[in-house]
């Protein structure tokens, strides 16, 4: 046994988090590069979403307890809003405007009430 063990909700989050970043460049980081062929495009692709799988499915493991489905999805929903905003802005050069951020409040929004105990 380690002589420290992280939180359940600190690894979920964690790994969802590096998850996500791979997941972007799976489906995104080929928007720098159309003059490559599709075919290479998409089996780089998959390449590069095997490692965000073998993230991704440990973290909703780990998580589930700690967190419901719901809240799981919600976690990784909102990480891959924040994920995609950085990459969007800082490696495909595409500014985030005001109506951007008003639908990532929503979201936001919509997680709060996921994660509020209701009585």
């Amino acid at each position: 046994m380690p002589a420290f063990s992280l939180p359940p909700a600190l690894v979920t989050i964690g790994l969802l988090l590096l998850s996500n970043i791979f997941m972007t460049f799976a489906w995104y980081g080929h928007l720098k590069y159309k003059s490559a062929p599709l075919f290479a495009v998409i089996l780089i692709s998959w390449g590069i979403a095997f490692f965000e799988y073998v993230l991704q499915v440990p973290a909703n493991r780990i998580g589930h307890g700690t967190f419901s489905a719901a809240e799981l999805k919600t976690i990784q929903e909102v990480i891959t809003l924040l994920v995609f905003a950085v990459f969007s802005v800082l490696y495909l050069k595409e500014p985030l405007s005001w109506n951007h951020l008003v639908g990532f409040a929503f979201i936001a929004i919509g997680a709060f009430f996921i994660f509020h105990q209701w009585r």
